[in-house]
């Protein structure tokens, strides 16, 4: 890697760390109850901390933070590697009907365990992003069975068949959440929508091991998703496992998105957008695609949090249709430009 492309690339992943906090920052100190600065660092340290802001800052907003932080670059992640692998632009997890799947399943798991994710049950809340993975696989093994034309992933038939499958998932979904009770349906309902208003630790705590276990799968394969770009017959005769890496690195980002989607609900076009944008500020390398990918999410996601919940104060609205809004139209753009 050349001098001044690292030095570019240091300095464009330090610039979204900078806004990132920037953005973590007035999130923190702004809402309902406002803080301030020195509010908030004795609070942090325990110097002469308020209990009231005891409160707001570690029972609501740092939960809530860190999780809209962590599924921001998770998604943005796995919305690069399933482009990648898939070489289609337009795929996205969301747009793909893997979040619809993987929301499927865990609208299933609140169905009959409600009482105890609504609870304290560790476990039960432990268990949310495993039926997420199931229900992530399940549509996606759906998808590819459909899109497979002549030998290969058809890329429209891809488009088109996730689509459809989102659809139906999310039909699912809601009407298991019309066989809830009054409360249980709300809360399902809010969060399909894409919401992480009732974040705490203990959801945090499951979503992290499986963070922390595939995202380091991911990024030691990421010369490969450069590799994928070429014809099958090149990538074989370099000696690579083309299905098989193939596998692993969609089993990860499936794995991913479902770990995000049993916390947050299904937040789509953050896979789509930080992608391309990556691409743009840094190139095509995935090395450094991914980890950018990552910062970018993350500062979309904690940003839409804070517009979602400050716009119509003291109502908010669920962070993933504030994302939809942005997503849409992007979406729309890349999709005429993919044509022309």
């Amino acid at each position: 890697m050349r001098k001044d492309s690292w030095q570019r690339y240091v300095m464009i992943v330090s610039v979204l760390i900078i806004l990132t906090v920037i953005a973590m920052y007035i999130s923190l100190t702004n809402g309902v109850f406002d803080l301030s600065m020195m509010d908030v660092i004795r609070t942090l340290f325990h110097i002469d901390a308020l209990p009231e802001h005891d409160l707001v800052i570690f029972d609501f907003r740092l939960p809530r933070i860190v999780i809209a932080a962590l599924v921001g670059f998770g998604l943005g992640i796995a919305g690069a590697v399933i482009q990648g692998v898939t070489r289609n632009g337009l795929a996205d997890p969301g747009i793909l009907g893997i979040n619809a799947g993987a929301g499927a399943a865990i609208v299933l798991f609140m169905f009959f365990f409600q009482e105890h994710v609504t609870g304290t049950s560790w476990g039960a809340i432990m268990m949310m992003p495993m039926f997420g993975l199931i229900g992530g696989l399940g549509a996606a093994i759906v998808i590819y069975i459909f899109s497979w034309k002549n030998g290969r992933i058809d890329s429209q038939r891809l488009i088109l068949t996730g689509i459809a499958i989102g659809s139906g998932f999310g039909a699912f979904s809601i009407y298991l959440s019309l066989k809830m009770k009054a409360q249980d349906f709300e809360m399902a309902t809010v969060w399909v929508s894409g919401s992480i208003y009732n974040a705490n630790w203990t959801y945090i705590m499951a979503m992290l091991p499986w963070l922390l276990l595939l995202l380091p799968i991911v990024m030691k394969k990421a010369y490969l998703l450069d590799l994928f770009q070429l014809e099958e017959s090149s990538i074989k005769s370099l000696g690579v496992a083309v299905e098989k890496e193939k596998a692993i690195l969609l089993l990860s980002s499936i794995g991913i998105v479902s770990a995000c989607v049993s916390v947050s609900g299904s937040i789509g076009f953050v896979g789509l957008m930080a992608p391309h944008i990556a691409k743009r500020l840094v190139g095509i390398k995935h090395s450094r695609v991914l980890p950018v990918c990552g910062a970018i999410g993350m500062l979309l996601v904690v940003v839409s949090d804070f517009i979602a919940k400050t716009i119509f104060m003291p109502a908010e609205l669920p962070v993933g249709i504030v994302i939809s809004i942005i997503g849409v139209p992007y979406f729309l753009f890349l999709l005429f430009k993919a044509k022309a």
